[in-house]
């Protein structure tokens, strides 16, 4: 009889609460459900780089027991193609429906690596937006564009908002958004809600069936693939200088390049540019990579023959291959 009494007490306490903060009471029963936190279409103009570090010792693991993480990394980081991308701009939105309770804004847009980590200490999420919600759930959005913020504190929030954009502030060494949950204080992964302990795959999605189908988890990725008339570097690329979809017969090179995520230790890469007959005229087999890596860009190509480029259309593949068997794939074509 008293612990029914008790219940019933809290749940008048959280629907008051919900109706404090403009929520429906009914709202309060379902938990959180989390949309796309950011514009973009995973896997074609964002990536997630990084998921929730789940290991509590010094060693780090997503939530697939994979190595899509560092220790320590308390959020979802959904990351752009491209430096060129994000000036274009890419909306943040609100994830769900709240009332805005913290923000910051006037950071610097600057690519503030490891080695400059004094330059954000206490700031490291740079602009950024924290939204609270009912039954003491709380979204978190960092490294947003200098001045570009839209919301604040105070102000009532729907899901899907624009709340600002993203950017390259605070401590970041590429262009993504840091998303973070946090249920009553502590972090939380919403692709494994109440996970057991070393169990992969296991707990409760927290996004909409729609967005979690979006978010499918990919061991590796490929962030970049196009042709180039000159060698390429990774400036090259971050600036869109390196992707040139206007070459003609007349390049003075033609050069396929590819800038991979996610890359195991063990795993070879082998590309390959073929001419309008099928003829390879660029081959490049790397080594098998000695430690797992972030990111790894790797090009091919030739320099235009003395009778010029055949006229046509010109194919290049992208191939990992790890244990015998191909794990990742991607073919793209060129036509002069």
């Amino acid at each position: 009889m008293v612990r029914d009494v008790v219940r019933r007490v809290n749940v008048l306490r959280a629907a008051a609460i919900a109706v404090t903060l403009g929520f429906s009471p009914d709202a309060i029963a379902q938990g959180i459900q989390l949309g796309m936190p950011i514009a973009c279409q995973p896997g074609r103009t964002c990536y997630i780089q990084n998921y929730v570090d789940i290991d509590p010792s010094s060693s780090a693991q997503d939530y697939k027991c994979g190595t899509l993480t560092y220790n320590g990394h308390n959020g979802t980081d959904f990351r752009l193609p491209s430096l060129a991308a994000q000036k274009a701009g890419v909306e943040v939105i609100a994830s769900a429906s709240g009332r805005v309770l913290r923000t910051r804004d006037g950071m610097p847009d600057g690519a503030f690596g490891k080695s400059s980590r004094e330059a954000v200490r206490d700031v490291e999420c740079g602009n950024g937006v924290v939204i609270e919600h009912p039954e003491n759930w709380e979204t978190q959005y960092c490294h947003m564009a200098n001045t570009s913020l839209s919301v604040k504190p105070g102000e009532m929030v729907k899901a899907g908002q624009p709340i600002g954009r993203v950017g390259l502030s605070g401590l970041t060494e590429y262009p993504h958004l840091h998303f973070t949950v946090r249920h009553n204080g502590a972090i939380v992964d919403p692709f494994a809600f109440g996970a057991a302990s070393n169990a992969c795959g296991s707990g409760k999605s927290l996004w909409y069936p729609e967005t979690h189908a979006q978010l499918a988890y990919e061991e590796r990725a490929v962030l970049n693939a196009g042709f180039s008339d000159a060698p390429v570097t990774m400036e090259s690329i971050e600036d869109g200088t390196a992707n040139s979809e206007s070459l003609s017969a007349s390049a003075a090179a033609l050069v396929f390049f590819v800038r991979a995520i996610g890359l195991k230790a063990g795993d070879a890469q082998h590309l390959v540019l073929r001419d309008p007959a099928g003829k390879v005229i660029a081959e490049n087999r790397a080594s098998q990579l000695d430690r797992d890596k972030a990111q790894f860009m790797l090009f091919t190509g030739r320099k235009r023959p003395a009778s010029g480029w055949d006229r046509g259309t010109y194919k290049a593949s992208y191939v990992v291959e790890r244990d015998g068997r191909a794990v990742l794939k991607k073919e793209i074509e060129l036509t002069l």
